[in-house]
């Protein structure tokens, strides 16, 4: 069985473990996060899509796939198994993972934009002197004269960066259920904000009690009608007495 939450990456710092020694760690906020779809026999594989974050416009498409639910940011699958038995609109936060867990972190480095192959592939280069000018940082030959082309793959220069990197083996060292984090020795791909897939072995446990959906949120319009009326202020209409003027009649007839 494996548990799994989606978060994003805020900054890194350093943890004073009990033994004195000073860790460095990623800390990263995760959940809470709400189940929005489960895929089982119909769609041909057993899966759940939970969702994170919010947004505040959505596509009409997703507002229909969303019905009930919260507007979130991001949706992401993940396998499970016949044993995780999650509905729609169960929620779940970081109390499912322990200290000493083993984690798995997938996220999207940051963009380097165009580099050349020093940078980007790790090239030796050219020596300054010896016959060379102007060559440390050449790629050098990219292939001979019989094939007539570049083979597909060869390294070159160009975009870096953007990249979905997985990392395995992490040590979650500490959490913070209060504030939803979770404390990862070591750095994690990805730039501040970004978002991130943390997976584990072991059982997610849902929240108990179920996010509320718009639906449940609904309010009976006898009681709308009711503080509708309780805020409303009453106005009350002040009439004025129109003022009589004695004999007014008989000058106008003089």
């Amino acid at each position: 069985m494996a548990k799994f939450i989606l978060g994003k990456k805020l900054n890194m710092t350093q943890k004073f473990l009990p033994d004195g020694r000073v860790m460095p760690v990623t800390v990263v906020e995760a959940g809470p996060c709400t189940v929005v779809q489960v895929k089982g026999e119909k769609d041909g594989y057993q899966a759940v899509q939970i969702g994170f974050g919010k947004r505040r416009q959505v596509s009409k498409p997703l507002a229909g796939h969303l019905k009930g639910l919260a507007n979130f940011r991001y949706l992401r699958e993940f396998n499970i198994d016949d044993k995780n038995k999650l509905e729609r609109g169960q929620a779940f936060d970081v109390t499912s993972f322990r200290p000493g867990d083993i984690l798995t972190v997938t996220g999207v480095s940051k963009g380097k934009g165009f580099q050349g192959v020093v940078k980007r592939h790790g090239f030796h280069g050219h020596p300054p002197t010896h016959g060379h000018k102007d060559q440390e940082r050449m790629p050098g030959s990219i292939g001979s004269t019989e094939p007539q082309r570049v083979f597909k793959g060869t390294r070159m220069a160009g975009h870096m960066g953007v990249d979905t990197i997985t990392v395995r083996n992490l040590e979650l060292i500490d959490i913070e259920p209060e504030k939803n984090l979770l404390y990862i020795k070591g750095a994690v791909p990805g730039s501040r904000q970004a978002l991130l897939e943390i997976v584990s072995e072991g059982e997610l446990t849902p929240l108990e009690k179920k996010i509320a959906s718009v639906e449940e949120v609904a309010v009976k319009p006898e009681v709308l009608a009711e503080e509708v009326k309780n805020e409303v202020p009453v106005i009350k209409e002040e009439t004025k007495a129109e003022e009589v003027i004695p004999n007014a009649g008989e000058e106008k007839r003089q």
